[in-house]
């Protein structure tokens, strides 16, 4: 799979260096495709907690699979088979089933990636009723491959490591979300699951690591909540922020945020 070339392709820059016109490269990579996963492929196109016109969820699902996150309909059709088996046998990526430990640790950090949890139980109707969500989803390797070739043509050697370096990040920032928040960090949320809320994950997913609210509220397009001393706090949530600004454009409407009421009366015992 091209993620596993990704991952090869960092030690590109055991040989060249990492300049800073290739270290911003792939930070900005970083940014903008990890926004398209937690913006596009989770919050709109897999949980619906807000609206937006059909090219936004195109282009950014154009973004997200030149991550090399496969496509919306794989993407969504695995986020949902976790959350309907969360933490047991039949969750394709938690770490703490069948085994738990550094087993588990490594089954849901990668080597789900490599068993036949790769293959979703079915496609999302919505999506797959969308021709153009459905031919990137079938494409998905192709903005990955063009956006490698473009790295290429502008820097070279140097700033295609970069564009590897910046993808293999990217992957396991988003998989941390699967492992270490179901490992490490609060529950000040009820959810029956071992989902937390982790601050280190939050930083490098743009406010995914808000998890434990997250499986309280799958729909909330603000994941960051947290319960103190009996009270709604609010958490640094960049992703909700871009949302926002979509927003702001009209590009997003209809945004579905919990009630003070309803995040209260789900407070962990």
């Amino acid at each position: 799979m091209l993620i596993i070339l990704s991952h090869l392709g960092c030690l590109i820059l055991v040989f060249t260096g990492l300049g800073l016109g290739a270290a911003l490269w792939a930070l900005g990579l970083y940014a903008i495709r990890m926004l398209a996963t937690t913006a596009i492929y989770h919050r709109l196109i897999t949980h619906g907690s807000y609206k937006a016109p059909k090219p936004v969820a195109w282009v950014g699902s154009l973004v997200a699979a030149s991550a090399g996150q496969m496509g919306p309909s794989w993407w969504k059709a695995h986020h949902l088979q976790h959350h309907r088996h969360v933490d047991t046998d039949a969750d394709p990526h938690t770490p703490l089933a069948p085994t738990g430990g550094l087993r588990g640790f490594w089954r849901s950090q990668a080597g789900w990636l490599l068993s036949s949890s790769f293959f979703p139980e079915s496609l999302p109707a919505d999506v797959e009723a969308d021709p153009v969500l459905r031919a990137i989803d079938r494409l998905h390797f192709v903005p990955m491959v063009a956006l490698a070739a473009l790295s290429w043509q502008i820097g070279g050697w140097p700033w295609l490591g970069a564009f590897c370096l910046s993808t293999t990040l990217l992957y396991h920032g988003v998989a941390s979300v699967n492992s270490v928040a179901h490992l490490a960090g609060s529950q000040p949320f009820a959810t029956g699951d071992a989902s937390r809320n982790n601050g280190w994950v939050a930083l490098i997913t743009l406010g995914e690591g808000w998890h434990n609210l997250h499986h309280a509220f799958q729909g909330s397009v603000r994941q960051g909540f947290t319960l103190r001393q009996g009270d709604v706090q609010l958490l640094p949530d960049p992703t909700y922020r871009f949302i926002r600004l979509l927003q702001w454009w009209g590009w997003a409407s209809d945004l579905r945020i919990p009630s003070r009421r309803a995040l209260l009366a789900r407070a962990a015992s």
